[in-house]
């Protein structure tokens, strides 16, 4: 029987696993790590980050947004973005990172891929300081000012990068960056290849440049159109990928080139009535059309969790399940 690590490594090379992987099993995310996370952290909560982002999780909500009323948004002229935006430092010291350099040094690399989690992506970022309405008019009306607020975001990225390969030797990434709706990319793929292709290949390309194997990008939404941008950008697995992807004529057309992680959607299954029957209906359908190879099956939920408890561990049982049906 392969090692977690070795049938990741199989699945994402065209080889021969012997079953499927099991949603977020090969990666260990040292959550631990000092950072400046973009959310609130449970219902009824209201956070103001380091740059000064607003965090709301109202009740009855499953998770956090920033808040962009007049009082609360902090970048409200881009063409003035200096005078709004100020990055918060990333310098922690070494016992602030104490917990995640031992929570590293117990996992067994022979298994697991040590997992460094970076939230939000550079779009994200533009967006959590301006509102989404504000940042997509942006692009269109003041490109330049744009292009500086983007990099001011990558150094800031490349910064703390560099700090967490000092204090970690990640094996591997988790970055976040959600790029469309349901069934459409926010932005058009000239668009993308202009502002956001070229952050990422400088980011992506620092961290492996630096021994980090494998690049998982989390974006749970529609980016068929943007996959070969993701390739290019050296993106080896694309976690969230949902079903109005086609992800079987993805793993055709692409399929040697970057592998998908996904095709189960978290909002069909990951809800107060979920069964675990419509769990492994979902689960069942996505791996008979994927296939075994360049595919790993999981919800499109951004980390080893669900919204509503059990559904991630029912979603673990099924993948078992349909291992030993199908292999």
């Amino acid at each position: 029987m392969l090692t977690i690590k070795q049938n990741l490594q199989e699945v994402i090379s065209g080889g021969n696993p012997d079953r499927y992987v099991k949603q977020y099993e090969f990666m260990d995310i040292i959550m631990e790590a000092p950072m400046d996370l973009p959310l609130a952290p449970a219902p009824g909560t209201r956070v103001k980050n380091k740059w000064g982002i607003t965090f709301d999780w109202p009740e009855g909500q499953i998770g956090s947004f920033p808040m962009h009323d007049e009082d609360h948004k902090v970048l409200k002229d881009i063409t003035k973005w200096r005078d709004y935006v100020k990055a918060p430092s990333v310098k922690y010291s070494d016992e602030e990172w104490a917990a995640a350099v031992e929570h590293a040094n117990s996992v067994d690399r022979n298994e697991k891929y040590v997992t460094a989690f970076c939230a939000p992506g550079v779009f994200e970022m533009t967006h959590h300081l301006m509102s989404m309405e504000d940042a997509l008019m942006a692009l269109y009306e003041e490109p330049e000012a744009m292009k500086e607020l983007i990099e001011y975001v990558i150094e800031y990225e490349l910064a703390y990068a560099a700090e967490y390969l000092k204090h970690i030797k990640p094996d591997a990434l988790f970055h976040h960056d959600d790029w469309g709706s349901q069934i459409s990319s926010f932005l058009s793929p000239e668009m993308f290849k202009e502002f956001i292709l070229p952050a990422y290949k400088r980011i992506y390309g620092f961290w492996k440049e630096n021994g980090v194997d494998l690049i998982v990008h989390h974006c749970d939404s529609y980016a068929a159109n943007l996959v070969p941008f993701m390739v290019e950008m050296g993106i080896d697995i694309w976690q969230g990928a949902m079903t109005t992807n086609n992800i079987p004529e993805l793993i055709e057309n692409y399929g040697e080139k970057i592998t998908f992680m996904g095709n189960i959607d978290s909002g069909r299954v990951d809800f107060p009535g979920w069964t675990r029957e419509k769990i492994y209906d979902d689960a069942r359908k996505a791996c008979e059309e994927c296939g075994k190879v360049y595919f790993i099956p999981c919800l499109s939920q951004g980390l080893n969790i669900s919204s509503f408890p059990g559904v991630y561990e029912a979603t673990d049982e099924v993948i078992d399940q349909l291992s030993k049906e199908m292999f």
